[in-house]
C-alpha cells in the first residue's frame, strides 16, 4: 500500500513517541486516535455519576457507590515496538 503523508509531521510523531520506523509511528498514531475516539464515545455517553461522585474519582477518593469500571475502555493493551500479529 502507497501512503502519502506529510514528512515533518511523520518525523514529529516518530521523536514524540520513539518510533523506530515510519510504519510504526503510523501505527502508533492510528491506535491512538482509536482509542481517543473510544473514550470521547464513553465519555459522551455519560457516566451515570453524580457530580460528586465523579469529583471523587478524579480526586482519587471514589466513593462506595461509584463505578470505576464506566471509567475504563476495554482495549488490548498497545504493543508498541513489536512486529503485528500474524
Amino acid at each position: 500500500m502507497t501512503m502519502h503523508i506529510d514528512n515533518d509531521i511523520l518525523a514529529e510523531v516518530m521523536a514524540l513517541t520513539g518510533a523506530s520506523s515510519k510504519t510504526q509511528a503510523v501505527e502508533i498514531a492510528l491506535r491512538d486516535l482509536a482509542r481517543r475516539q473510544k473514550l470521547k464515545r464513553v465519555l459522551s455517553a455519560g457516566l451515570g455519576l453524580k457530580p460528586d461522585e465523579l469529583q471523587a474519582l478524579f480526586d482519587g477518593h471514589p466513593t462506595d457507590s461509584s463505578p470505576t469500571e464506566a471509567l475504563m475502555v476495554a482495549e488490548a493493551p498497545a504493543k508498541h515496538g513489536t512486529a503485528p500479529a500474524s
